[in-house]
């Protein structure tokens, strides 16, 4: 029964015939040239019949039928792409020999065989009938079997021929080896592997079995039973069929056992005398398949669960659309049994006018595989009829074949009665489509002012940055003319005007960073109920007797996470506005709640997320404004007020303020009704942090050696003139280089006073990192009119960095200098760690091949206090690795060149005291390969790096003491 080319000789025939499994040879033209008994017992069809006929042509389909277009596709995929294409579950009706068309379902494997070009010559097609399986599984009557119910009366067909299984034959070790099943030829009653295919290699994990005795090749599944199995084959020349039998592989070296669960068939081979003399093992690793159902009986659990616990109506029916199961509340409400609404019963409660139309609408759902949607009227237990919404939809299985429906009757009569009411269909939809455009612009609306408020920021923050180098210049300079003029009272008028001018400079530019979203916050859980009535004397100084007050605090006020300064500075600025606007008289009204924000508004307004907040309101009486206005309230320097009588910024700084604090501002107002702002700031379940008491600070000098690096000449100038009259000897350098320099000729230097944004390629925080390493006890300041993300990230400053914010006076410099040299000494003067343990300042390589991940990886970890070193890819680390010093390695798992748990293992075979952490977007569970590999999932946050060093430390301490 084989049509195929003459380099196959009829003992590859033979054995193709003996084949316990359907199958059938196609050539490219999908004709078929060769099928076995069993395809033939499967279909019921002859070889005379099918030898040279089109597959397609001698078991016809539609081809725009699934199953059709199904069958199609998985040839193509052959024939194109010359890979094995499996279709799990296949609906495929075929003429029997009477005639009569028989519904089928099949499971069927399409494998290329290809020439010695590398091209597709002929198709093997594996087929099983899973007609039986199907009808089992939808009944959940019996267990799934995965070994065909035919395979031992198949199994005789290799007793026969077992002689033709010689390793000369190509073409049939090509259907043995590419058998979507296990496979397994043992000789002999010691059982030594002959023949396994690659499925049944992929099995035991790869080992190499041929000429090994089963026991030996093994040894796990000694007391499991299954030697014995094949001792019994063996002996009795009797067939065995095991169905979902559990076994324990060891599939890795030094692994654990892994469970699995097997059907399979261990058949007898006999010799021409009939006389066993070896096995033949087939079947199927089923595992994957028992947790599947596992898991979906569970999910059937769940699903009748919360069906049950549903206000709806919930039903199921069978894929050709009969009913099988309703919930309790569809039972109740109709007041009968499910046996009453089974099957196609369910029409007896719909109104007799409404049941064409449902029946209609369900068969050309079922006919389409398309949702289904209907109205009708159903009669309740007591005979009253109520309008219900019905809807289904296909549960489909991986083949995309319709398992089952899920469906639902929802209570729309209100609605009905309701929609009655309305004469105009058309206004309605034209209304309705008006409300749908109105939303789209007023998305674009928000987008828009969005992007705007953001290029403002952005401009907003480089100007202050510029600026207050400016007043850094202007008012240092003045402090030290103000020393000069001690005692000529016109002079110090004057230096003590200008000085005032700075001040007022230095506010603004403050409002510019604010507004920017760039000022460095210091928030605290606070409850802004007490911040509200601590301010209560101050803001009614500050508003006069003409304005009334009235504070309303919400019982149970939550807490807030938010810089309190900040957060009085904008209830100041909200309630002058507010006096302004009422022409010095009137109402005010200052309240304090809890509030949500739910998905729907959120969606609606510009960087809002939805959540819990503590919203704070101000509400006056005074003139309004109209929505022109109200679309430019936050824009900075737009005022209403006459000129010189508002810069603009103070609704900009509060704008700024809150959105940088993650929170949410609006303005509500209409000219001559008054105006409400609210401030949503939010919540802090913790609880509430105990103000800082102020301490007074004396103005000290020193004698300390201090570098300042800062590139605009004047504001470097300024400093060392300050620092110079404080008393410190002082070096001074342009750019980060010029510092480097200065550093490495071995000059004592106690104090790093360098800005944050300097030009130049070397950063300002490499720079401290070179220095410090260099210098290990260097007290480092920065100082910057505009802090970059390299120090503060999320609007603080990271652990462990000072600043000095631009401009600052000579006492402030004087009090921060000292400060922070102070803490540098205390930290000298803690006991030396010992040699091997100084683990508190890591030396940490990272690899990671995206630049930007890595260098916002590599600036976190030098904030922290470590040290770290970059590599791009594999190749890179190993070379690190071996020339220097590393107590971490923190890699990525896709690298360019190579896995990054193959870089690890390699590290730790090389390192044996190296900490290895693994951070990749993929998940943690490949790092479970390697053990004792910490994990870090991408995104995280400073939390969790924080809690990855302290481990890393942790375990380098214990392997010290150890050692």
């Amino acid at each position: 029964m084989f049509r195929i080319p003459a380099s196959v000789d009829s003992s590859i025939e033979t054995l193709f015939e003996m084949l316990p499994n359907p199958y059938v040879v196609l050539d490219r033209e999908l004709r078929i040239v060769g099928v076995n008994r069993a395809y033939l017992s499967v279909t019921g069809r002859n070889a005379e019949s099918l030898l040279g006929v089109k597959l397609l042509d001698a078991f016809p389909s539609d081809p725009d039928s699934p199953s059709g277009r199904q069958l199609r596709q998985s040839f193509e995929r052959v024939l194109n792409e010359r890979s094995v294409s499996h279709i799990a579950r296949i609906h495929y009706p075929i003429t029997g020999p009477d005639g009569a068309v028989e519904d089928r379902y099949w499971s069927t494997t399409h494998v290329p065989v290809l020439d010695r070009q590398g091209e597709v010559e002929l198709i093997l097609q594996h087929t099983v009938d899973i007609t039986e399986l199907v009808q089992l599984r939808e009944s959940a009557a019996a267990a799934p079997i995965a070994v065909e119910a035919s395979v031992m009366r198949r199994a005789e067909a290799l007793q026969a021929d077992y002689a033709a299984l010689g390793a000369e034959r190509q073409f049939l070790r090509q259907l043995f080896e590419q058998a979507p099943g296990f496979m397994a030829v043992l000789r002999g009653p010691e059982h030594v592997f002959e023949l396994v295919n690659a499925a049944y290699l992929q099995l035991i994990g790869h080992r190499s079995v041929v000429g090994k005795a089963v026991r030996d090749a093994l040894p796990e599944l000694h007391g499991q039973g299954l030697f014995e199995i094949a001792d019994q084959v063996y002996r009795s020349g009797e067939p065995f069929v095991g169905r979902a039998m559990p076994a324990e592989l060891q599939r890795e070296p030094d692994a654990d056992l892994q469970k699995v669960f097997l059907d399979f068939v261990v058949q007898p081979i006999r010799d021409p005398a009939g006389t066993v003399a070896g096995l033949f093992v087939q079947g199927h690793d089923i595992t994957e398949q028992l947790q599947a159902q596992q898991a979906a009986s569970e999910s059937e659990e769940r699903f009748r669960t919360l069906a049950h616990s549903m206000p709806n109506h919930v039903w199921t029916a069978t894929a050709d659309g009969r009913i099988d199961w309703c919930n309790e509340q569809t039972l109740e409400y109709a007041g009968v049994e499910l046996d009453a609404l089974s099957g196609d019963r369910w029409v007896s409660i719909v109104n007799p006018d409404d049941v064409p139309v449902a029946e209609a609408a369900w068969r050309r759902s079922i006919a389409r595989g398309e949702p289904y949607r209907t109205e009708f009227r159903l009669r309740r237990h007591d005979g009253v009829e109520r309008w219900h919404l019905a809807r289904a939809t296909a549960l489909r299985d991986a083949a995309g074949q319709i398992k089952r429906w899920i469906g639902t009757n929802t209570d729309i009569d209100d609605q009905k009665a309701s929609a009655a009411l309305l004469s105009d269909l058309n206004n309605v939809l034209a209304r309705r489509v008006q409300e749908r455009t109105l939303e789209l612009q007023k998305v674009q609306d928000v987008l828009r002012h969005s992007q705007k408020m953001e290029a403002i920021g952005n401009l907003a923050g480089g100007i202050a940055h510029d600026f207050n180098n400016l007043l850094q210049v202007i008012g240092g300079n003045l402090q030290l003319l103000s020393r000069d003029v001690v005692g000529q009272p016109r002079a110090e008028d004057r230096v003590n005007k200008a000085l005032g001018g700075v001040v007022r400079g230095a506010k603004l530019a403050s409002q510019l960073l604010a507004f920017g979203r760039r000022q460095p916050l210091a928030p605290r859980v606070v409850n802004v109920g007490r911040l509200i009535r601590e301010m209560d004397d101050m803001l009614r100084g500050s508003l006069g007797e003409a304005i009334e007050i009235d504070t309303v605090i919400a019982a149970g006020l939550w807490n807030t996470l938010a810089d309190p300064v900040n957060v009085e500075n904008a209830l100041l600025n909200l309630t002058l506005n507010s006096r302004d606007a009422m022409g010095g008289h009137g109402r005010l009204t200052i309240e304090a709640g809890n509030a949500w924000i739910d998905d729907a508004y959120a969606m609606a307004h510009d960087d809002v997320q939805p959540g819990q907040y503590v919203m704070i309101a101000v509400t006056d009486t005074g003139s309004g404004m109209t929505p022109e206005t109200v679309a430019r309230a936050f824009d900075p320097f737009f005022t209403t007020k006459p000129e010189g009588k508002g810069t603009g910024l103070g609704l900009s700084m509060v704008y700024g303020f809150v959105k940088q604090s993650g929170g949410h501002i609006n303005v509500y107002s209409e000219p001559g009704q008054g105006t409400t702002v609210k401030i949503y700031l939010p919540r802090s379940i913790g609880g509430e942090d105990p103000p800082a008491e102020p301490v007074a600070e004396q103005v000290e000098t020193g004698n300390e050696m201090v570098l300042v690096v800062e590139d605009d000449d004047g504001v470097r100038e300024t400093a060392v003139a300050l620092l110079s009259e404080l008393g410190y000897r002082v070096l001074k350098a342009r750019d980060a280089d010029a510092a480097r320099a200065i550093i490495e000729s071995g000059v004592a230097i106690d104090l790093l006073f360098t800005d944050v944004v300097m030009p130049g390629q070397l950063r300002s925080t490499e720079l401290v990192r070179l220095a410090r390493q260099r210098l290990p006890g260097l007290a480092v300041l920065f100082t910057s009119g505009y802090p970059e993300n390299s120090i503060v990230h999320g609007g603080r400053l990271d652990p462990g960095v000072h600043l000095l914010g631009k401009p600052y006076t000579r006492e402030a410099l004087a009090r921060k200098v000292r400060r922070v040299l102070s803490a540098a000494k205390l930290s000298d003067n803690r006991e030396p760690a010992k040699p091997g343990t100084d683990v508190e300042r890591l030396d940490v390589l990272l690899c990671e091949d995206d630049f930007a991940v890595r260098q916002t990886m590599a600036e976190l970890l030098e904030s922290m206090g470590c040290r770290v070193a970059q590599a791009g890819n594999a190749a890179d680390a190993r070379a690190r690795i071996d020339a220097g010093r590393c107590d971490l390695l923190i890699t990525d798992l896709g690298l360019p060149d190579e896995d990054g748990l193959d870089l690890a293992a390699w590290a730790l075979d090389r390192r044996p005291g190296l900490v290895i952490a693994i951070a990749s977007g993929m998940g943690t569970a490949h790092a479970a390969r390697l053990p004792g590999v910490l994990t870090l999932g991408k995104p995280f946050d400073v939390d969790d790096l924080e809690k990855l060093l302290g481990e890393a430390r942790t375990r380098l301490r214990r392997s010290a003491s150890c050692s």
